[in-house]
């Protein structure tokens, strides 16, 4: 009985580092609940935390009722971003051709939403995707976003 509920809780914690949770910028509900909060769509902004002046806006659905109040809930898979440049373009050091740059738990366990920047080399242009999984079967749903780069910039890539 000990094994495998220290494996959930591994499963839980593991989850928990690799989480990055946005700012709330607002909310709207679409469904009344009678108990717990409503169904909501949320609206997170994020910043990209390896490219300076570059901030995602995700929009998700959100269970309510008791569940969701209590967090038992699983989140529909469906989610929209828009990636905005609000400041200058600065990076740190180089970035990879592609790599998961925010995660947040959508359902107790297993279910995540994910968002994954991409580099256009080409066009000098950062893209950003995003998608939920699940351990089992994930979402063919998805979202994508594109923000261009000023040719003064060049994008460093890790080679």
């Amino acid at each position: 009985m000990r094994l495998p509920l220290a494996a959930c809780a591994l499963l839980l914690a593991s989850g928990a580092a690799f989480a990055v949770s946005g700012e709330k910028i607002g909310s709207v509900d679409t469904a009344f609940q009678w108990l717990g909060r409503d169904h909501d769509v949320l609206v997170e902004a994020y910043d990209d935390p390896k490219v300076h002046g570059i901030t995602c806006y995700v929009s998700r659905a959100r269970t309510g009722g008791v569940k969701g109040t209590l967090g038992l809930a699983e989140d529909r898979a469906e989610a929209s971003i828009a990636c905005r440049q609000v400041g200058p373009v600065a990076f740190d050091a180089p970035l990879r051709q592609q790599e998961q740059v925010f995660s947040e738990r959508i359902s107790l366990v297993f279910k995540r939403l994910r968002v994954v920047r991409m580099v256009d080399e080409k066009r000098n242009t950062l893209v950003y995707l995003t998608y939920s999984d699940k351990l089992i079967d994930g979402s063919p749903q998805n979202s994508v976003t594109a923000v261009p780069v000023a040719p003064a910039t060049p994008i460093p890539l890790k080679r």
